[in-house]
């Protein structure tokens, strides 16, 4: 198969391995730099054997990509940098609402974040990117009943943490 039956297949796939590269990381530059990582190793693999399921074969290499990143940066030293360096603000009608939707949002990638790992990667994958408990379980090798139990008690403890921030469902 050449590059670019590689390049048509996975175009569709973008929007869900950006959204779950960003499930998967503090921030929008780590989730881009994630992304590219996936398709790079995705690259590598498709040039080998392409994949039968090319969308569940993404999100698996990008759930690995991802936790080789919290592997690596566990053992590096915390950087401190501006979280909104490079970003601009854009006009909108309502900038009232848009500013509570991305004051909401922030708090639950942050509450997501104080969630367990197992949790949190089994709520992104489920619940932000549409995959069947039986599909997560094949990607994370766990079995459907423990990614089960792990999107319930994640569920809880995020409604719990979000309502101690105050965040409500409307």
């Amino acid at each position: 198969m050449s590059d670019d039956e590689f390049l048509q297949a996975m175009r569709e796939h973008l929007d869900l391995v950006y959204s779950l590269a960003r499930r998967l990381t503090r921030s929008r530059p780590q989730a881009e730099d994630l992304v590219q990582d996936t398709y790079l190793r995705a690259l590598r693999g498709w040039r080998r054997r392409p994949p039968d399921d090319v969308r569940a074969w993404l999100a698996t290499i990008c759930l690995n990509a991802a936790r080789a990143g919290w592997r690596y940066e566990s053992v590096r030293p915390v950087e401190v940098l501006d979280p909104d360096a490079g970003t601009s603000a854009q006009a909108s009608n309502d900038t009232a609402g848009e500013a509570m939707g991305v004051l909401v949002r922030d708090q639950v990638h942050r509450a997501l974040w104080q969630l367990p790992a197992a949790q949190r990667e089994a709520i992104a994958l489920m619940d932000l990117c549409g995959f069947t408990a039986a599909e997560v379980a094949a990607m994370t090798g766990a079995p459907r009943g423990t990614i089960l139990a792990r999107v319930h008690r994640g569920h809880k403890k995020l409604a719990e943490l979000l309502q101690r921030q105050g965040v409500t469902a409307e």
